[in-house]
């Protein structure tokens, strides 16, 4: 059981839209009271959705290889990303395509059309970018579309530098 404030109380009632397998006021609550409780310098943090071991390795590597403090999260499913979207502050996204329960292009639509998710960066990292997928990225505001192997330095890079410019105009 968890107590929570009239006003937490009120914006839930209010923010209760359904989205994957949570509902945004449950996120949001549970947002609030991570910002409350952490008065800190924010650690830079990337979610890498990936289903491929291979990719989300080499992934991993270029991170801890170019960025000294960046927290790394692993999600192989849309429906672990929506977990450990919830549960953490998430600074960018690193997102393939074709995972076991849907459309990376779907999910990045899915987060920009909420509010509470649409300042994030995402870099979506495919095998077969197709014409398809390369629309639904545009709609999204998906930072950049980059075939797995041209995926490299620079795009990590320019997604962090887009992350803590959003970060900065959010407090």
């Amino acid at each position: 059981t968890h107590c929570i404030s009239s006003a937490a109380s009120d914006v839930y009632k209010r923010q209760r839209k359904y989205i994957g397998s949570f509902f945004l006021g449950d996120i949001m609550i549970r947002q609030q009271q991570r910002q409350q409780a952490q008065n800190v310098a924010m650690v830079p943090t990337c979610l890498i959705i990936e289903d491929s071991k291979f990719d989300q390795l080499r992934m991993t590597r270029m991170i801890n290889k170019s960025v000294a403090d960046m927290q790394i999260y692993v999600a192989t499913t849309l429906r672990e990303a929506r977990i450990l979207l919830a549960e953490n502050r998430i600074s960018m996204i690193l997102l393939d395509n074709n995972l076991p329960d849907g459309l990376g292009a779907d999910f990045a639509i899915e987060l920009a059309d909420l509010k509470i998710f649409s300042h994030i960066p995402v870099v979506m990292v495919s095998d077969w970018p197709s014409p398809f997928m390369w629309e639904k990225a545009a709609t999204a505001g998906v930072l950049h579309v980059v075939n797995k192997s041209e995926f490299g330095l620079d795009y990590l890079m320019d997604a962090l530098r887009h992350a803590k410019t959003r970060q900065a105009v959010l407090h």
